[in-house]
């Protein structure tokens, strides 16, 4: 397959056109803001991006950096855009569901997200799933999304406090950036579906794999760190806020 062949991914072609379809519906109950609507929008476009565009094909058949990419988007990306671009009248509801509440309640959703990032990225289990791509890769993908969708949704939708949230963040990227630096630091490649994958643009295995380490790692730092950054704003305008009230009280 010529690496930079478009795939039509036919899961992709038929489910996201449907998740905007019931978006849609919804809308009609649960009013929605432009913002949200762009959010929702975007998020569905790179879910589309990633699977049918000649990025999934190098994630299946060339580069790990291309896969690791795509897990990113899966993971972060998409979830974070979607469960902002859901109305806030419709997240109260969903979120009246005990399987909703439980998922996403912030000491279940946290390990969650972890544990289905480290799990997928041991190499028996990253290989086999790309050897089985019909489906344990598809099983990966849906895993990557469910984690990532509960993983944003108490900072988005959840009522507490800003430092919560910061510190929930914090948490995040600190627990989760040593993935990606260890990737960039191996001494040797470790996943052996892509050893033997068909060489591109002159990288090695192991220089693919720093590759994938490094921009996780970036990616991470820049998108917890800037939504920590936020949240912490937040967290010392309401202190702030707090203070002057007491003061007016005095």
């Amino acid at each position: 397959m010529h690496p930079f062949s478009w795939s039509y991914n036919p899961d992709a072609l038929l489910l996201v056109p449907a998740m905007l379809g019931a978006y849609g519906v919804a809308s009609r109950w649960f009013p929605v803001d432009r913002a949200r609507a762009a959010c929702f929008a975007a998020g569905s476009f790179l879910l589309l991006a990633v699977f049918v565009s000649p990025l999934d094909t190098l994630a299946r058949h060339y580069l790990l950096s291309a896969h690791l990419l795509q897990n990113v988007v899966v993971a972060e990306w998409a979830p974070a855009l979607l469960v902002v671009g859901l109305p806030t009248a419709l997240a109260v509801e969903a979120g009246r569901l005990p399987a909703v509440r439980g998922l996403t309640h912030p000491l279940v959703a946290l390990p969650l997200w972890l544990c289905t990032y480290f799990a997928w990225h041991l190499p028996w289990a990253y290989d086999t799933a790309l050897r089985h791509p019909n489906t344990l890769l598809h099983a990966e993908h849906a895993c990557y999304f469910v984690a990532g969708a509960a993983l944003w949704w108490p900072v988005v939708h959840g009522r507490r406090s800003g430092g919560v949230k910061a510190s929930y963040l914090f948490a995040a990227f600190v627990l989760a950036s040593p993935l990606g630096l260890l990737l960039a630091l191996l001494p040797s490649a470790v996943y052996g579906f892509y050893e033997s994958a068909p060489r591109i643009w002159g990288l090695s295995p192991l220089a693919d794999q720093q590759i994938a380490g490094v921009t996780m790692a970036a990616e991470q730092a820049i998108v917890f760190f800037g939504v920590f950054a936020y949240y912490f704003m937040r967290f010392v305008s309401e202190d702030e806020a707090r203070e002057v009230f007491r003061s007016s009280r005095a």
